[in-house]
């Protein structure tokens, strides 16, 4: 099954984290070695700000490794819906959080995700499948 990768397990990644890139890394080699994992722009944007240039960042992600996917225009529709009942909930965010688009993005699709992140998906993603610590 296909997997998107959160921003934060690839950051633990990049900036060695000293609490989480054990476990990020190892779960990500994991999971490459049987299924495919894919980023979105949303993602790519989102740990693009440590790297200087683009090439950096795209040597980085090798696609033979990790592949792209757009976000699709029924997952935008589904993070809006999110961002309104968290709005409901109380939320103070004047924008859809990129957690929405992310999620939205792996529950359309029918795709897993791997994050740190447990809560907020599983609060408006009750049905993703979070693979998390």
């Amino acid at each position: 099954m296909p997997i998107l990768i959160d921003s934060n397990i690839l950051l633990d990644i990049f900036t060695q984290d000293k609490k989480w890139f054990s476990w990020s890394s190892d779960t990500l080699a994991e999971y490459a070695e049987q299924d495919l994992l894919y980023i979105n722009p949303i993602i790519y944007s989102e740990i693009s700000v440590g790297f200087e240039r683009i090439e950096d960042l795209e040597n980085a992600l090798p696609s033979d490794y990790i592949k792209r996917d757009d976000l699709p225009y029924e997952a935008a529709f589904l993070a809006g819906k999110c961002f309104l009942q968290y709005r409901k909930a109380g939320g103070v965010k004047k924008s859809p959080l990129p957690d929405f688009y992310i999620g939205a993005h792996a529950a359309i699709k029918g795709w897993s995700i791997i994050t740190r992140d447990k809560g907020r998906y599983h609060t408006y993603f009750p049905t993703l499948d979070v693979i998390s610590p």
